[in-house]
């Protein structure tokens, strides 16, 4: 092969690849030793992982026939799995959680398309929160089912959406707040943000279950379910406000001195140069403060709120099919890897569109 011929390879022809990956494992020493270590514990580990997983795998049957293998328990997966999903909901009623789920799901993929970013959106987002609300709870004339009674999936979801988006709304307030001008405004945007970090989430939900119910009025008190959604989203608001306000400070001071000689207001720079530019910027921050939110929602279980993981946890105390514990884990662990890879491969290419979008 010529020189002339190799410059012609595509980069994506498989000897760069090749390349590439000796170039990245055998590069150097250091390289070479860590790919044989790496290499050394993925040979001694898959091999009985995958006779545990499959070879040795009881797929049907019950609890005695998987005692009476050494393989996983998949029979005990498919018999728990409703459970696990929807936890202690009426069974007879699955489809409320099930269309909530759908709901929410297609919420946040219609959300992660920035064609659809405009101001519809924003009616949207609180509109399928209360819509999915209303299911779970039962359309009036239908059996209503309090918040105590639900769990597992449709409550990590709901949490987790509802939190994080009323938290991000807040957030850019709070960050705003921070930069101020203005000392007092100042002052107590920092307050606030060093109180709720200074704080562990465990204890803002003791707060929501114990203390809030005595502080409020006689006949305003609610279920847990809301008032936790509540702290949850002020706990949260003050790391997201963190976040934000570095983007803030990213963003040149030549640009809001440009705004301002346009004769844009404040909230008008703010809105159509400054944040745009920040939001950017803070895009991976965001998602991993997104995944590390969807982690936490299993501390709901400190108040007795029963997330998918505790649901799951739950399910390997049933009698009938007691201590199938790394079954249940191992299916909650995948839910969880689904969502947050794919939260982390949406990053990466939100930030190439973005990045791309601002070259223009």
């Amino acid at each position: 092969m010529t020189a002339i011929e190799a410059g012609r390879w595509p980069q994506s022809s498989r000897p760069w690849l090749w390349s590439r990956l000796w170039t990245g494992l055998f590069g150097t020493w250091l390289n070479s030793i860590v790919t044989v270590i790496v290499g050394l514990i993925i040979v001694r580990i898959v091999p009985s992982l995958f006779r545990w997983l499959v070879i040795d795998a009881t797929w049907h049957g019950t609890s005695a026939d998987c005692l009476a293998h050494d393989g996983a328990c998949w029979a005990f997966v498919a018999a728990k799995l409703r459970f696990i999903v929807f936890a202690f909901y009426p069974a007879d009623l699955d489809w409320r959680p099930e269309v909530a789920c759908l709901l929410l799901a297609s919420l946040l993929a219609v959300t992660a398309v920035p064609r659809f970013w405009r101001r519809e959106l924003a009616v949207c987002w609180p509109v399928v929160i209360g819509l999915c609300w209303l299911l779970m709870t039962g359309i009036p004339g239908e059996a209503r089912i309090s918040s105590n009674q639900w769990g597992g999936l449709p409550v990590t979801l709901l949490v987790w959406a509802a939190c994080f988006a009323a938290s991000m709304q807040l957030a850019i307030l709070l960050a705003l707040a921070r930069r101020s001008r203005m000392r007092a405004l100042r002052l107590l945007a920092v307050g606030y943000i060093e109180f709720m970090r200074a704080i562990p989430m465990v204890a803002i939900l003791y707060f929501a279950t114990l203390i809030l119910p005595m502080a409020l009025p006689a006949g305003l008190s609610t279920d847990k379910m809301p008032r936790a959604m509540i702290m949850i989203t002020l706990f949260w608001t003050a790391y997201t406000a963190e976040v934000i306000r570095g983007g803030l400070q990213a963003v040149p001071i030549g640009q809001e001195e440009a705004a301002a000689a346009l004769g844009l207001s404040y909230w008008r720079s703010m809105r159509l140069v400054i944040l745009p530019q920040a939001l950017r910027m803070v895009v991976p921050g965001l998602v991993n403060q997104a995944i590390g939110f969807l982690l936490a929602t299993s501390l709901l279980a400190v108040i007795g709120i029963v997330d998918i993981l505790n649901a799951a946890k739950a399910a390997a105390t049933d009698p009938n099919w007691l201590g199938f514990y790394k079954e249940a884990f191992l299916v909650v662990a995948a839910i969880y890897f689904a969502i947050g890879y794919g939260g982390s491969r949406y990053s990466f290419w939100l930030v190439q569109r973005l990045g791309r979008a601002g070259q223009h």
